[in-house]
C-alpha cells in the first residue's frame, strides 16, 4: 500500500505509531498523535470507533491483532506501507510471526505491537519499532505511542510516554 507520508524537512509532520488500544483511545494518545500525516496501528485495535477517531487526525493503516474479533477480524495480518521513495515499512502485530527477512526484503522498518513494551532497536540496517500500548495499562508498563520522522539522514523515532493516572 502506497500512502503519502512526510517527505522530510521542517514542518513536514511525522507518522504516528500506536498499538494495543484494546478499545480504549485515550485523549492523551490523540493529543500525542496530533500533527501526524499518517497513523500506523499495529493491532489489538478493539473496534472501528478507534480507527474512526484516529482517522480524524490522519489516514490510518491498521493490522489485526490477536484479540481483534468481529469486524476487526477483517483487518489484514500484515501490511506493507510505502511512505516515501525507498522507504517501506512492514506492519505486523506479533513480531514472532514475522515470516520474512526484513533486511533482505528491503524494509526500512518493522512496526509491531503485542508485548505492550515500547522498543526501538536497529538490526541489520532495519528499525524494529514497538510503540508500546496506548490502551489499558498492563502491569506497571508505561502507556505510550511513538512518532516516526522521515529526515534527510534517515528515520528517527520518538517514544512518547502518556501522562495518565495510575489507575489506567
Amino acid at each position: 500500500m502506497e500512502v503519502s507520508g512526510p517527505k522530510g524537512g521542517p514542518g513536514s509532520g511525522h507518522i504516528g505509531l500506536i498499538s494495543d488500544t484494546h478499545g480504549l483511545l485515550r485523549p492523551e494518545a490523540l493529543a500525542a498523535l496530533a500533527g501526524s500525516s499518517l497513523i500506523l496501528h499495529a493491532g489489538d485495535v478493539g473496534g472501528k470507533d478507534i480507527l474512526a477517531a484516529l482517522e480524524r487526525i490522519a489516514p490510518v493503516v491498521a493490522v489485526r491483532g490477536n484479540t481483534d474479533r468481529g469486524e476487526m477480524a477483517r483487518l489484514p495480518e500484515t501490511e506493507v506501507v510505502t511512505i516515501a521513495v525507498g522507504i517501506d515499512i512492514y506492519l505486523i502485530h506479533i513480531l514472532d510471526d514475522l515470516a520474512l527477512d526484513p533486511a533482505a526484503a528491503g524494509f526500512a522498518a518493522v512496526v509491531y505491537g503485542h508485548t505492550h513494551v515500547p522498543a526501538v532497536e536497529r538490526r541489520d540496517g532495519v528499525w524494529y519499532l514497538n510503540p508500546g500500548s496506548a490502551g489499558p495499562r498492563r502491569f506497571s508498563l508505561p502507556v505510550t505511542v511513538a512518532r516516526l520522522y522521515v529526515e534527510p539522514a534517515g528515520l528517527r523515532t520518538e517514544l512518547v510516554t502518556l501522562a495518565v493516572g495510575s489507575e489506567g
